[in-house]
C-alpha cells in the first residue's frame, strides 16, 4: 500500500502540470484582461495605463509569463501576487481561515450526506414498490430538481420569516456570531457554529444525499438479483447476512469510486450557495477573483480545485480497497 502511495503521489505531479498549462491558456485566450475596464476609462492615461501592463508582466509574451509563475512555484512556492488586492495569493484565496473551513465545510457535508444516502437507499431497495419507497424516490427527486441557492433562500426565509429566529437572538447566514471570532473554542461556541453550519448540511448535502440515495437503491437492486445472492438465500442464510454482508459490499461500490468526483463537486460547485448564506470559503475568493479577472488567483484556485479532484480519487481508491476485498493495491 505504501508503493501505491508514493505512485500515487508522483503521479499527481505531471498531471497537476498539465491542468496549469491547459488552465494558464485558456485564462489568456479569453476576452480581456484586468486593465480592461482601466482601458474603456477615458480617465486613464496611456501612461498609466502602460505603466500598469509593466507592472503586472502583461506585456511579456505567453511562454514567458508561464514560465515565470511555474518557477516562482517549483522554487519558492509562490503563486504570485493578486492583481486587486495586492496581496500574495495565497492570503488573497485563504484569508480568514477560508482554507480550513471549506475544507471542514466540505468533508463534513460529505460524511453527513453517505452516512444518511446509503441507509436510506438499503431500506428504499428492500421496500421496493411500497409507500416508503414512493415517499423516498419522490424526495429524492425533488431534492434533484431544487437548486441549493434557491433552496437556501427559502430556508432562510423559513427561518427569519416563520419561525423568527432572530426574535430569540438567533442569527442565521456564516459559520458563527461576530462576537465568537477570536475567542477560544468554548461549549457555547460549539453549539453556536452546529446552529449554523445545520442549514448549511441540508442545503448543500439535500441535492448530494438525494442522487446517492437513488445509485445505491438500482445498484443493490441489481445486485439482490444475481445469482450469488440467490445461492446464498437457498443456503438458509438470513435475509440479514443476505443482504448487508454479500449485496450491500458489492453495492456500495460505485458510490465510493464517485467519492472522487464528489468531493471536489462541494468545494467548487457550491459557490452561490456560500454566497447566500454568507460562508468564508474558497470558492467565494475564486468567484470574486473570476468577476474581476484577477489571473493570479485564478490560476492558484484552479490548481486547488485540481489538487481536491486527485485528492477524492486516492481516497476513493483506498476506500475501494477497504469495502471490497477483491480489489488490492500490491
Amino acid at each position: 500500500m505504501l508503493t501505491y502511495i508514493l505512485r500515487r503521489t508522483l503521479y499527481m505531479l505531471p498531471l497537476l502540470l498539465v491542468v496549469s498549462l491547459i488552465s494558464f491558456t485558456l485564462i489568456k485566450i479569453m476576452p480581456g484582461d484586468y486593465l480592461t475596464s482601466a482601458r474603456l476609462n477615458p480617465q486613464v492615461t496611456e501612461e498609466t495605463l502602460q505603466a500598469q501592463i509593466e507592472r503586472f508582466g502583461l506585456d511579456r509574451s505567453f511562454i514567458v509569463q508561464y514560465g515565470l509563475w511555474l518557477k516562482n512555484i517549483i522554487r519558492y512556492g509562490d503563486f504570485g501576487t493578486s492583481f486587486d488586492t495586492k496581496m500574495p495569493v495565497y492570503r488573497a484565496l485563504f484569508l480568514g481561515n477560508k482554507l480550513q473551513w471549506t475544507v471542514f465545510i466540505a468533508f463534513s457535508t460529505l460524511v453527513l450526506s453517505y452516512l444518511f444516502a446509503i441507509p436510506i437507499g438499503i431500506y428504499s431497495a428492500t421496500h421496493q414498490y411500497k409507500p416508503s419507497d414512493h415517499i423516498v424516490t419522490f424526495l429524492g427527486f425533488l431534492g434533484l430538481s431544487i437548486p441549493n441557492f434557491f433552496f437556501a433562500l427559502v430556508l432562510l426565509w423559513i427561518l427569519v420569516v416563520i419561525f423568527k429566529v432572530g426574535d430569540h437572538g438567533l442569527t442565521v447566514g456564516g459559520v458563527m456570531d461576530l462576537h465568537f471570532y477570536g475567542e477560544a473554542m468554548s461549549w457555547s461556541k460549539f453549539t453556536n457554529i452546529l446552529w449554523h453550519l445545520w442549514p448549511v448540511w441540508v442545503v448543500i448535502g439535500t441535492s448530494n444525499m438525494a442522487g446517492l440515495i437513488r445509485l445505491m437503491r438500482g445498484n443493490l437492486l441489481d445486485t439482490l438479483s444475481l445469482p450469488y445472492v440467490k445461492t446464498a438465500r437457498a443456503k438458509g442464510l438470513t435475509e440479514r447476512v443476505v443482504i448487508y454482508k454479500h449485496a450491500v459490499r458489492n453495492a456500495v461500490n460505485p458510490l465510493v469510486t464517485i467519492l472522487g468526483l464528489t468531493l471536489p463537486g462541494l468545494v467548487s460547485g457550491s459557490v452561490v450557495v456560500a454566497i447566500v448564506l454568507n460562508l468564508p470559503t474558497v470558492g467565494r475568493s475564486y468567484f470574486a477573483a473570476l468577476q474581476r479577472q484577477d489571473e493570479p488567483v485564478i490560476m492558484a484556485g484552479l490548481l486547488f480545485f485540481s489538487l481536491f479532484l486527485l485528492i477524492g480519487n486516492v481516497l476513493a481508491d483506498f476506500l475501494l480497497a477497504w469495502v471490497d476485498p477483491r480489489i488490492r493495491y500490491d
